[in-house]
């Protein structure tokens, strides 16, 4: 493999920068999610992904908290729990997964879904809004919203979002969504990057890892990383923790990028919920 850059940072709409390549808890078990944080940032993950729903904070904040490393070199995300969505409800969960976590400031807040049915994502995102200008977040944003959630943002607020995590890998690769997020400033950030495995074994994918000596996740990284995502990949095991960063050193062709862009089989790909379709309750909130 050629050698590339070591992990580059992406700057926000708001100044800040984020680490390209993270490290996600989603279903880590919350009593194993210290040891496996720790395993990440011993393997050099600098940004780390949770969410209230994960029910796994705690151990983030534990593991970043002994790793002995400075705070301001962990960049820490977390995402509001979709029923503590409205403004004083938003209040008080931030300040209780603060208090998870251990932390003063966080680096990144997101509205977890934006849960149309309940109405509540604008009254929510005027609380991440003061939550920001009194300095408790560096930067504030959505994950599975549309164009259309959007627009409400845009009518009734100020403040453009800094990034839109959302379901992202070679079977949804949301290109129009994308290019809404180019044309206003806003960062896309893949979960689920590999499809929970489903595209490892695709051949396309099999024959470029082959070519460049590389595993099929590798690749698919690489190409997260080559559209100019933030991603998030997850894994509880220490190789292939250390075997996904191996992601930045590889370089993917034009060929090979175009050979990726014809996986794409829109909404047929999807593997979570549709952002329209899904109000967060409470049994099953945890969903990505």
């Amino acid at each position: 493999m050629s050698q590339v850059s070591t992990n580059p940072d992406i700057k926000l709409n708001d100044g800040v920068t984020i680490p390209q390549l993270g490290f996600g808890v989603f279903q880590v078990p919350p009593e194993n999610t210290q040891e496996v944080v720790a395993e990440a940032l011993d393997c050099g993950y600098r940004s780390i992904d949770t969410a209230a729903g994960y029910r796994n904070e705690e151990g983030v904040g534990a593991a970043i908290a002994a790793s002995g490393l400075a705070r301001d070199e962990v960049f820490v995300t977390t995402k509001l729990a979709n029923p503590d969505q409205g403004y004083d409800s938003t209040l008080a969960a931030f300040d209780a997964s603060m208090d998870k976590l251990g932390l003063d400031v966080l680096d990144l807040y997101l509205v977890h879904w934006p849960c149309p049915d309940r109405g509540e994502f604008i009254n929510t995102w005027r609380a991440f809004q003061e939550l920001q200008e009194a300095g408790r977040i560096r930067s504030i944003g959505v994950s599975n919203f549309l164009p259309h959630h959007f627009e409400q943002l845009f009518d009734a607020t100020e403040v453009v979002p800094s990034v839109n995590q959302i379901e992202l890998h070679p079977y949804l690769q949301q290109q129009e969504l994308r290019d809404f997020h180019a044309r206003h400033g806003i960062v896309t950030e893949a979960w689920s990057p590999i499809a929970q495995g489903d595209v490892l074994g695709d051949p396309a994918i099999v024959e470029i890892a082959e070519r460049h000596g590389a595993t099929p996740a590798q690749v698919i990284l690489r190409w997260h990383l080559q559209l100019g995502n933030i991603v998030i990949p997850k894994s509880v095991t220490p190789s292939r923790m250390r075997e996904n960063l191996g992601a930045l050193e590889i370089s993917l062709s034009e060929e090979d990028m175009a050979a990726f862009a014809k996986l794409d089989k829109g909404e047929n790909g999807r593997r979570g919920f549709h952002p329209d379709r899904f109000n967060g309750y409470p049994e099953d909130f945890q969903n990505r």
